[in-house]
């Protein structure tokens, strides 16, 4: 398993760092669209489509839309505002779960979850591209989210007693949380240094890290709590050794389109 998560891995990265650092523009939004699209067909076997015909039905709708949205680029503040109400109400929902599976466990309402989660990461994308240094940014949410989880593995490996959501995740702890947390501003915090970051300007960079990082937390809890209802360990084996693209992408769906929110609102 661990020669195949690592050859995965090798295959995976170079392609991964030349679509996200090297495209631009439409083929920057392309190649982002191409990896929703492969989210959204592993997507609809968690919301209950188990034959392939109605699976890659819903791949092909998001990916109109997300063809829609590019078009009408005007329509980013809405997407990303729907985002910001689903990660909080999926916030509520992870914390009360199972009894809150009552709410959303139709297969309809999980097809509209999923486009809450899948169309504004793309759009979140899209939009921190097209910035001053946009290239800088994406890296950014990067580095906080992988430093969330590297934190978060081993103080939860050292320290982890109290369990974060065990009906959720039971290998998950609150030392966990606060270990990846810790991390990631030590990060933030270290590169404001570097930088010469004003007091205002440190205390709002270490204010949104800590936002993202909490944030990231639910988006992998939720992933997590639709595998748990539809009794499935991994989206797909489309990555041998690594699962499928959710599994890979289910923190930064939640933490791209705030961290993207939040630029916004630190640039207004």
């Amino acid at each position: 398993m661990l020669k195949q998560r690592i050859i995965t891995a090798l295959i995976l990265l170079p392609i991964a760092l030349c679509g996200f650092f090297l495209l631009e523009g439409s083929g920057f939004a392309l190649f982002i669209g191409l990896v929703v699209t492969l989210g959204a067909w592993e997507w609809a076997r968690l919301a209950g489509f188990e034959a392939q015909p109605a699976r890659i039905v819903f791949a092909v709708l998001v990916a109109l839309l997300l063809f829609g949205l590019h078009l009408f680029p005007d329509l980013a503040p809405w997407v990303l505002g729907a985002a910001v109400l689903w990660w909080a109400t999926a916030t509520f929902l992870v914390l009360t779960f199972p009894q809150s599976a009552v709410h959303w466990s139709s297969i309809a309402t999980k097809l509209v979850i999923g486009l809450l989660i899948l169309l504004p990461a793309w759009q979140g994308l899209v939009l921190i591209k097209a910035m001053p240094l946009g290239n800088w940014l994406i890296m950014a949410v990067m580095v906080l989210v992988w430093g969330a989880d590297i934190g978060a593995y081993f103080s939860g490996r050292k320290f982890g007693k109290r369990k974060l959501a065990p009906k959720v995740s039971p290998g998950k702890s609150w030392e966990g949380v606060f270990g990846g947390l810790l991390l990631s501003l030590l990060i933030t915090a270290v590169v404001g240094v570097v930088r010469g970051w004003s007091a205002s300007q440190m205390f709002a960079a270490l204010v949104g890290a800590a936002v993202i990082v909490l944030i990231s937390v639910v988006g992998d809890l939720t992933e997590s709590m639709f595998k748990r209802q539809a009794g499935i360990k991994d989206s797909s084996n489309l990555l041998p050794g690594h699962g499928g693209v959710l599994d890979r992408i289910d923190s930064l769906t939640a933490a791209i389109p705030v961290f993207a929110v939040l630029l916004w609102m630190a640039a207004s």
